[in-house]
């Protein structure tokens, strides 16, 4: 069982978190809960309920869509990232292909969480908006929301 300095240490490798300090992240490491899945079992399936994001501590978890692989998450990464901020159901079947390690950090205590500590929001919101900045220069859109065939145009 981690410690919350460990988890702590685990939080700050993770991109999500990366812009929130230490402190901030000892009460996020405080409500996360260390997960054991074996090799082939289901974290969540398609459909269900979003109530919860996962980082994986050991192993490797697949993500899948109607049976066919999307992605693949490894030690040090995330996945339902959105479950934290949106209650539509699952998009994708989580399935540890290995045995797995988890921290899970469900939604309800986040969002109490967050309620108490606007820095979290704040450092999390700064990555988001990163993201979305890096997405936006990759498919060549401009900083106003025009396309890239606009720019000629002034």
């Amino acid at each position: 069982m981690l410690t919350v300095v460990e988890k702590v240490i685990f939080l700050q490798k993770v991109d999500i978190f990366a812009k929130i300090g230490t402190e901030q992240l000892a009460y996020l490491a405080a409500i996360a809960r260390e997960v054991d899945v074996s090799k082939g079992d289901k974290i969540y399936t398609e459909g269900d309920p979003s109530d919860a994001l996962y980082l994986v501590l050991e192993g490797a978890v697949r993500l899948q869509r109607e049976k066919r692989e999307i992605a693949a998450t490894s030690a040090g990464e995330a996945f339902g990232t959105w479950a934290l901020f949106d209650e539509d159901p699952r998009v994708v079947t989580a399935v540890a292909s290995e045995d797995t390690r988890l921290l899970r950090i469900d939604r309800d205590e986040f969002v109490e969480l967050l309620a108490d500590h606007v820095q979290i929001t704040q450092g999390i919101l700064r990555t988001v908006v990163g993201r979305l900045r890096g997405l936006i220069e990759r498919v060549g859109i401009d900083s106003a929301g025009a396309g890239p065939q606009a720019a000629g145009r002034e």
